[in-house]
């Protein structure tokens, strides 16, 4: 019987993912892949760590576990896969099924026939139209010849002026890096904050400030005119809409565009976002073909919607699914929620599902929650500060999204949140979960089930709360209500949001203090974490108050100014 000849065109995630796969399945198939570049089967998601230089040794990226790089030899040896690298996929004919390959070396070009071919090309990183872009000392990062042309400069990074243009995921993990080896660094963001398609502001807040108190400088809601170069060519600086700023080094990094190219020129069908349009089996429009990674256009499972959502995560995944098809195991691919996660120096920010904004877009109907708190019990010392939002359908109690970020253990919690959404389980079943639980983990009720219980309440209408921005908005109409600090003494003379409107009793004597509060006004209730905001808001109700609210995550989550900081 003649063999299965694939051929796979990509040779970094999804590529190599799928090729090793097949042969897994089916040792007897013929499996080349095509690779444009000469590294192979690296992981891009970590060239951040190599350029800080945590990673000493770009090889690194490309190791298994035990320490053999994935070169050509490697996949010839050990997985009986060829490999062509430093080649690219000039042309595919569709109708007698070969690919015209190129060296790039030699110009040697090779027609390589296949049965099933599979396209993981994937994305190029965005390069918007800027005079002086082309210039030297302007980077991107991409690849790890990308990464080493940055870190291997003559000169040392220390004490030099890095500006980065977009503060998405790369640019901010790149910001980490720099300032690990001694730059000077300036996040320029068109946007009013960072992480923008993944943080609303009250979130985002928080990253501005671990950013701000490790020497960063923001300039946001600003654009890029122009990368000044010398008369050598070498950039200088960068002109914003707001000023210029010195800069030795500029990376741009403002998003990626698939590499669709080749499937335009085959008459592949694109989808809406200029990816290669797949089924659920991860088939193109020609049924012999398939892609994944970042050429590919996935699809929401909120919504069903197209998006493009390149992610290596995603592009493993993938290649595993592509090879269980080709090997005839019939396998879907259910989309993505958006799910990142990113350290930012002592930070950890992760975010899953629609932002509030995107709910507020999609038209519907949903409530917030913000619940800070230790990610272990007050009384362990390694206790630190987590603060979950939930996103959740008013009706149905399923969560629509959720953010999180603090020095807290943000990842596992994250995770729980995301198989919960992958499940369709809403906040009632979150809440019930049966979480692992030890002291040096969580506390008793850990934060997410906390999270989840928070949701409950205010869908029942036992717990009523307003979040910051809604505070705001009352503030700035000068609405009239008591904004009444429930904190102790103590914490009041240390913090406090200055407004007018703010009356301190500590929640201890608020029970004795009804009576000097008005029934006929409203009243908004907080403390740190709003904790015993909720309490307060409890407590008067119960003593016949018919308007009152707390304000949700408390002084904590208060992302405007305040006294005494």
């Amino acid at each position: 019987m003649e063999k299965l000849k694939i051929v796979v065109i990509g040779g970094v995630a999804c590529g190599p993912k799928t090729a090793a796969r097949i042969k897994r399945l089916n040792p007897d198939a013929d499996v080349t892949v095509i690779e444009k570049k000469e590294l192979l089967s690296y992981s891009g998601c970590g060239l951040p760590y190599y350029l800080s230089g945590e990673i000493k040794d770009h090889k690194e990226l490309m190791a298994t576990p035990v320490g053999i790089v994935r070169d050509t030899h490697f996949f010839k040896v050990v997985k009986d896969i060829r490999v062509l690298n430093q080649t690219f996929a000039k042309s595919v004919d569709r109708a007698s099924k070969k690919v015209t390959s190129v060296n790039t070396l030699t110009g040697e070009l090779t027609e390589i026939p296949y049965d099933k071919l599979v396209l993981a090309v994937g994305s190029t990183p965005f390069l918007p139209e800027i005079k002086g872009i082309d210039l030297k000392g302007v980077y991107t990062l991409s690849t790890v010849e990308d990464a080493r042309e940055i870190r291997d400069r003559r000169e040392s990074l220390k004490g030099k002026k890095a500006v980065i243009i977009g503060g998405g995921l790369i640019g901010l993990e790149v910001t980490e890096a720099f300032r690990i080896q001694g730059m000077d660094v300036t996040i320029v963001e068109r946007e009013d904050t960072v992480l923008p398609s993944h943080s609303d502001p009250e979130m985002a807040f928080h990253v501005h400030n671990e950013l701000k108190a490790r020497g960063v400088k923001l300039e946001l809601s600003s654009a890029v005119i122009e990368i000044k170069g010398d008369d050598q060519g070498n950039a200088v600086s960068v002109m914003t809409s707001k000023g210029e700023i010195q800069a030795d080094i500029v990376l741009v990094s403002v998003g990626v565009r698939p590499n669709s190219s080749l499937a335009k020129q085959m008459g592949l069908e694109i989808g809406t976002t200029g990816a290669i349009k797949i089924d659920e089996y991860l088939r193109t429009s020609d049924p012999d073909i398939y892609a994944g990674g970042d050429c590919s256009e996935v699809w929401s499972r909120q919504t069903g919607k197209p998006i493009y959502a390149p992610m290596g995560s995603t592009a493993n995944k993938q290649g595993r699914i592509i090879a269980d098809n080709i090997c005839g195991i019939p396998t879907k691919f259910r989309g993505v929620l958006g799910t990142v996660i990113i350290k930012i120096f002592g930070l950890t920010f992760a975010s899953t599902g629609m932002t509030e904004r995107q709910a507020k877009n999609e038209g519907l109907d949903y409530l917030t929650v913000l619940n800070p708190s230790p990610d272990r019990p007050h009384f362990m010392e390694s206790a630190k500060l987590l603060i979950i939002k939930l996103i959740v359908d008013r009706k149905t109690g399923n969560i629509i999204g959720s953010q999180m970020t603090g020095p807290g253990e943000a990842a596992k919690r994250m995770d729980v949140t995301v198989s919960a959404m992958s499940q369709n389980a809403n906040v009632y079943d979150l809440g019930q979960y049966d979480l692992a639980y030890a002291p040096p983990y969580s506390p008793a009720m850990d934060n997410i089930i906390t999270a989840a219980n928070i949701a409950e309440n205010k869908i029942a209408g036992i717990a009523k709360g307003y979040s910051p921005f809604e505070v705001m908005e009352k503030i700035r109409k000068d609405d009239d209500f008591i904004f009444l600090d429930v904190r102790t003494p103590d914490e009041f003379a240390q913090v406090r949001i200055p407004d007018k409107r703010v009356k301190h009793i500590p929640l201890g004597k608020l029970r004795q203090a009804v009576a000097d509060l008005p029934k006929d006004k409203e009243i908004i209730t907080f403390c740190k974490i709003s904790l015993r905001g909720y309490e307060a808001q409890r407590i008067l109700e119960g003593e016949g108050f018919g308007n009152v609210f707390f304000l949700d995550g408390g002084v904590v989550c208060w992302p405007y100014e305040k006294e005494g900081v």
